[in-house]
């Protein structure tokens, strides 16, 4: 954008919406040395969201695909709801499914962390639900065929024990 013609190539300042500094600065310093800094622990997250959204603004593909990555190595108790949101907004499937098996897997550590809380989109809600409730669903057959097999269990010891009692 600043070397093929672009009205930016001659600007004095350049405005790009939506993206804070550190992002935009994040890409130049990318842009010149080939090497991703997502900085510090604190708003890894973010900072490779924001990063990923101006790599397919301006057509970066190794980028987008070095924050897709470090996305996918961000998913913590956390990050995990913001991150689950921000992969349904981009149509990630890849990103949205970790983070789901993510939630379902920790769901206590997601809770704590006030992932719950930072829910915004009803969309990844109703899914979130929908994936609980097939959890309960799951567990109940399981817990239906556990007493199905305790129950056989139970049969199988009483004969036991009636054929040592007619042998007493």
């Amino acid at each position: 954008m600043f070397g093929i013609g672009m009205k930016e190539r001659d600007a004095a300042e350049v405005t790009v919406p939506h993206i804070d500094l550190a992002s935009f600065t994040a890409l130049i310093d990318y842009l010149c040395t080939d090497e991703l800094d997502l900085g510090e622990e604190e708003g890894r997250a973010q900072r490779a969201l924001d990063l990923r959204e101006l790599a397919q603004m301006y057509q970066v593909p190794r980028l987008e695909l070095l924050c897709a990555q470090a996305l996918q190595e961000s998913v913590a108790p956390a990050t995990a709801v913001p991150l689950l949101e921000a992969a349904h907004t981009m149509g990630d499937g890849r990103l949205l499914a970790q983070c789901r098996r993510f939630v379902a897997d920790h769901a206590a550590e997601v809770r704590a962390s006030g992932g719950v809380e930072q829910l915004r989109d009803f969309g990844v809600a109703k899914g979130l639900l929908g994936d609980a409730l097939d959890q309960v669903a799951e567990l109940k057959g399981t817990v239906a065929k556990l007493k199905g097999t305790v129950a056989a269990r139970d049969v199988e010891l009483e004969k036991v024990r009636a054929e040592v009692a007619e042998r007493a």
